[in-house]
C-alpha cells in the first residue's frame, strides 16, 4: 500500500511540475488592437488603441535599414501587415508570422526578377544569440523566449503589425 502511494505521489508531482514548466501561457487583459515595431529604436510595443500594454526590446534582420526588398537581403519589411499564423514548435521556441510578402511586396520583387522572400516571424532567441549584441535574423523580429511566451499569448492571430523605419 505504502508503495502504492508513493508511487501515487510522485506522478502527481511529475505531472504538476510538468505543467508548471509549459511554455504556454494565458493572457484575459485588455485586447491587444496593434503591435507597433521601431526598428531604428529596436523596441516592439504592444498597443490597446493608444495604451502601450507591453514594450519590448527586440533584434532585426543583420541588415536591418530598410524596407526589405528580396530573399535574402537581411532585412526586416516595413509597413503594415497582419499576424497571419503561429508556430508552437518554431525552432525560435515560439514564433507568430507575418503576413509579408504582400501584393506590392511581390509585384516590386518581381520587376526585379526576384522573389521576395517570406517566413518572416516575432520569435524567441536561440542559445547562440542571447549575449544579445547584434542583429542576427534573416530578416524577423526576436525577442527572448520569455517575452514571445508574453506576446504569443497576447497577441491574436488577424492583429495588425505597423513596422516603421
Amino acid at each position: 500500500m505504502m508503495r502504492l502511494f508513493s508511487a501515487l505521489l510522485l506522478a502527481v508531482l511529475t505531472f504538476g511540475l510538468a505543467s508548471c514548466s509549459s511554455k504556454f501561457m494565458s493572457y484575459n487583459g485588455p485586447e491587444v488592437t496593434r503591435v507597433a515595431v521601431f526598428k531604428e529604436q529596436r523596441k516592439i510595443y504592444l498597443m490597446h488603441h493608444n495604451e502601450v500594454l507591453k514594450s519590448y526590446d527586440m533584434h532585426l534582420g543583420f541588415q536591418p535599414v530598410g524596407h526589405k526588398q528580396v530573399e535574402g537581403d537581411g532585412k526586416t519589411p516595413e509597413g503594415d501587415y497582419y499576424i497571419d499564423r503561429r508556430n508552437p514548435n518554431s525552432q525560435f521556441y515560439l514564433s507568430i508570422g507575418v503576413s509579408y510578402p504582400n501584393n506590392v511586396d511581390r509585384s516590386h520583387a518581381a520587376s526585379l526578377g526576384k522573389s521576395p522572400g517570406g517566413d518572416i516571424f516575432i520569435h524567441g532567441r536561440p542559445k547562440k544569440y542571447r549575449d544579445g549584441k547584434n542583429d542576427w535574423t534573416a530578416g524577423c523580429i526576436a525577442v527572448t523566449d520569455r517575452e514571445i511566451r508574453e506576446i504569443y499569448a497576447m497577441v491574436n492571430n488577424g492583429t495588425v503589425i505597423s513596422i516603421y523605419p
